[in-house]
């Protein structure tokens, strides 16, 4: 799985976050981090439920 962030659509919800908090965080303005882009199998279905509730549709995931 790889998990692409557009942060340029981030509306700061923190949605991602909640979701996957090892696969996501957000800068000091609210604006989500990708912080693994390659999560484990074992992730796979925090990471879509965090691109499922992004609000600003920024969560791709490719297989």
């Amino acid at each position: 799985m790889k998990v692409i962030l557009d942060q340029d659509k981030c509306v700061a919800s923190g949605q991602c976050v909640v979701a996957a908090d090892d696969v996501f965080d957000q800068d000091d303005d609210g604006i989500a981090v990708l912080l693994d882009p390659a999560p484990p199998a074992a992730r796979a279905d925090d990471v879509q439920q965090a691109a499922a509730v992004c609000p600003a549709l920024a969560i791709r995931i490719q297989d």
